[in-house]
């Protein structure tokens, strides 16, 4: 480990600083475990429902009692939990198309959405099949000091507006991510203002951040990726939608067809890897924030910006650090990008990326392709450079790419002054 004196002394006083913090998730993870192991009695799973099935499907156990976990887990009525969807954007968009018809209002009150749901919206970013082309109308409610604006929900949300959107997590800003207290607040707002509206959570990144989730704080729906937090690492693919029944119904005739909803659906992976990705994800989530605080914790020290700060609440996993330069953000998962474990040779470069309007630079030497649970960083390449780090299936492997990534940066200091 090739890392200066310098970085090593301060490895050491962040982690003193951050011990109590460190208590404090352990604390987290133990009730979230508790939760699930609580709910996986309840619902008395079996290896039985391990199996894989093929074809329509009708039928599968393993199925519908991962179903059935996911929704008691998260204090709902339906759960939809299939490898079908292909990302938490794909389980995002099934929501807004298997609810919203024409003539619809959908309102963010998050700002602008994340780059791949402005081109699912279509409207900042259109796209061919977006909601615009469907004649769903869209407003957005800037937020103000990285604060959703409560105050002023009144005054975008009516009786006619169908449903709002809300981000829980950053995206590609510098913006706090919404703690549950939160949510609390912006649902019982627009409850208030519209009771029939429909409250949706993008809730990626954040689940078993918190002791509560969405579902339980007032939102009618979530939704999110089973190769971020809940899949716990394990999870090959897939996401869920969880929420009202009635909704997610609605939400399952888009992801099949009408009149087809949930029925269908052939677990062609095997279900073990769901059921105990779901039973570690409390624990994995723990570690991925231990992390971002000794991420935050580490680059404070050495003069960055950090979003959130070291002792600040977590509402994501994610950690972000304005780097400053193109130079640093190339740098920086560079870093990263050599101390994962798979992967570990490549360099990685700004690309075109589907969905999103500028170059994107990705490390992400993972077990499952993309799997942000897994240690990742990732950023835009346009001013003010900032730098997306998240995941980490263990505290110790994140401590390390950190490291590695924080000596890269550091490294190009010299090299400007030859």
């Amino acid at each position: 480990m090739n890392f200066s004196p310098k970085l090593l002394a301060l490895k050491q006083e962040v982690l003193r600083e951050s011990a109590e913090t460190f208590q404090q998730l352990d604390r987290i993870s133990e009730e979230n475990t508790l939760k699930v192991l609580d709910a996986m009695r309840e619902c008395k799973v079996s290896d039985a429902h391990f199996n894989t099935s093929t074809g329509y499907a009708y039928g599968d156990i393993g199925r519908e009692k991962l179903e059935e976990l996911y929704a008691y887990v998260f204090g709902s009525e339906k759960a939809l939990v299939r490898t079908q969807f292909v990302s938490g954007t794909h389980a995002l968009a099934t929501v807004l198309f298997g609810i919203l018809r024409p003539g619809d209002e959908l309102v963010s009150l998050t700002g602008t959405p994340y780059d791949t749901m402005q081109t699912v919206i279509g409207y900042a970013n259109p796209s061919p099949g977006s909601l615009k082309e469907f004649g769903v109308l869209y407003r957005e409610l800037p937020m103000v000091d990285g604060r959703v604006d409560i105050d002023n929900i009144k005054h975008v949300v009516t009786k006619k507006t169908k449903m709002v959107e809300i981000q829980r997590s950053r995206g590609y800003s510098m913006r706090s991510p919404l703690s549950i207290a939160d949510i609390r607040k912006i649902t019982e707002e627009v409850h208030r203002v519209n009771p029939a509206c429909v409250c949706f959570v993008d809730n990626c990144y954040g689940e078993f951040v918190d002791t509560v989730e969405p579902t339980q704080a007032g939102a009618d729906i979530m939704a999110g990726s089973l190769i971020k937090n809940p899949g716990g690492g394990l999870a090959p693919t897939g996401g869920y939608i969880v929420g009202r029944k009635d909704l997610v119904e609605l939400a399952s005739y888009r992801l099949t067809a009408p009149g087809m909803g949930d029925e269908l659906g052939a677990s062609l992976a095997n279900n073990r890897l769901l059921f105990q990705g779901f039973f570690l994800a409390p624990h994995v989530t723990a570690q991925a924030i231990k992390g971002a605080v000794f991420a935050a914790g580490l680059f404070t020290k050495l003069g960055y910006k950090t979003l959130p700060l070291p002792t600040d609440v977590r509402g994501d996993i994610i950690q972000a650090i304005e780097l400053g330069t193109a130079e640093k953000l190339i740098a920086f998962c560079g870093g990263i990008q050599k101390y994962s474990p798979v992967d570990s040779f490549a360099a990685p470069e700004p690309w075109d990326m589907p969905g999103y309007a500028d170059k994107i630079i990705m490390a992400a030497g993972t077990f499952v392709q993309g799997a942000s649970i897994e240690f990742s960083a990732d950023g835009p390449l346009r001013p003010p450079y900032n730098v997306y780090l998240q995941g980490g299936l263990t505290f110790e492997h994140a401590c390390l790419g950190i490291m590695g990534a924080a000596q890269a940066v550091e490294d190009l200091v010299p090299k400007k002054n030859i």
